[in-house]
């Protein structure tokens, strides 16, 4: 678990370098119709299985328990040093794939405006991150399949989004 974290155990984390937190508050904030689930809809055994593997990896750490509104107790946990440093780390790194703007990129964005954090970083890199991606993709030959054109047409509308987050 030392190398890479799922989407999941990331997000898991950067809510808890909001503040402790337990699995089912987590699990809320990552409801379909939450300001994060709008991005990535997360179920609550998954959030609880993500929030299980950031504590195995040292990443995360229980503070105490509290009782449950109407059901079991409730741990609530907390970032551990090392969990905040990886974090800083990966909220900085542009994602790799123009098809990981959608939910990894906007994630991201969503949690650094929360923490109200710059994102003028994050957008600028990732706008080199992509750009031979994004070079190559607005020049594909467009007969040529709907898969190119589907990438084609991607490619375009994701270069005029991160240049309009770009622009003040």
């Amino acid at each position: 678990m030392a190398g890479d974290l799922s989407l999941n155990e990331w997000v898991v984390l950067a809510l808890l370098a909001e503040g402790p937190s337990h699995g089912f508050a987590m699990a809320k904030e990552l409801a379909p119709d939450a300001d994060l689930g709008r991005i990535l809809t997360v179920a609550r055994p998954l959030v609880y299985r993500a929030l299980a593997r950031v504590v195995d990896a040292g990443l995360a750490e229980s503070v105490h328990i509290e009782p449950g509104d109407a059901g079991p107790n409730r741990t609530v946990h907390r970032l551990t040093r090392s969990g905040r440093a990886r974090l800083r780390g990966w909220l900085a790194a542009p994602v790799d794939h123009v098809r990981d703007l959608r939910i990894e990129f906007l994630v991201k964005m969503r949690l650094l405006e929360r923490s109200s954090k710059d994102t003028a970083s994050l957008v600028e890199a990732q706008r080199v991150a992509l750009d031979d991606a994004f070079e190559r993709l607005v020049h594909l030959e467009l007969e040529a399949d709907i898969v190119d054109l589907w990438r084609h047409h991607n490619a375009v509308a994701a270069r005029s989004f991160l240049d309009r987050l770009a622009s003040p």
